[in-house]
């Protein structure tokens, strides 16, 4: 299974059934920070709600197609990133993420894409990363900067959130600008 160790406190792993109490908890204990930014929140009401979805995000690493992984901060799950569905053929992909509240501000989900862009560019061999982050969202933003990314433009009214929109703000990183750092 997928597992990356991305610092001496951080680790990336794959989720599976087993994990879906705890990420529940994870999830439930940010509900109100997550729901600001994630349209999916108010979908999981229990653990079994990710029953059907684990699944999935295991089918979809072993098909070489992304995937969903737990961050692992000295051991306690806070967070999940995501390696969206990979477009083979222009060699692009997505990276989506989230962190428990009480962990923002600490470099874990900088460093953890940084770990993942390392592992797209250089074994997968992809060309193009793209992330999108509401516009409002300054702490979601400011990971992309920092690694050296572009924003592309901005999506008005790119995405339905429970009962308003949000303009979306798309970046992308090359791997040519990648290696040239």
């Amino acid at each position: 299974m997928f597992s990356v160790r991305v610092d001496d406190q951080t680790t990336i792993d794959l989720l599976q059934q087993h994990h879906k109490e705890e990420l529940f908890a994870l999830i439930d204990a940010n509900r109100d920070h997550l729901r600001r930014w994630l349209l999916w929140v108010d979908k999981r009401h229990s653990p079994e709600d990710f029953e059907p979805i684990i699944p999935l995000w295991i089918r979809n690493y072993a098909d070489n197609n992304g995937f969903d992984a737990g961050i692992r901060y000295n051991d306690e799950l806070v967070g999940m990133i995501g390696l969206h569905y990979i477009d083979w053929k222009n060699k692009i992909t997505s990276i989506g993420y989230f962190v428990a509240e009480e962990h923002q501000g600490k470099g874990i989900v900088t460093s953890c894409v940084r770990t993942i862009l390392h592992h797209v560019f250089n074994q997968l061999h992809l060309n193009k990363v793209i992330i999108q982050c509401a516009s409002e969202n300054t702490r979601s933003k400011a990971i992309p900067l920092r690694l050296g990314f572009q924003e592309e433009g901005i999506s008005r009214d790119g995405q339905w959130l429970y009962d308003h929109y949000v303009d979306l703000v798309t970046y992308s990183l090359l791997s040519r600008e990648w290696n040239a750092r």
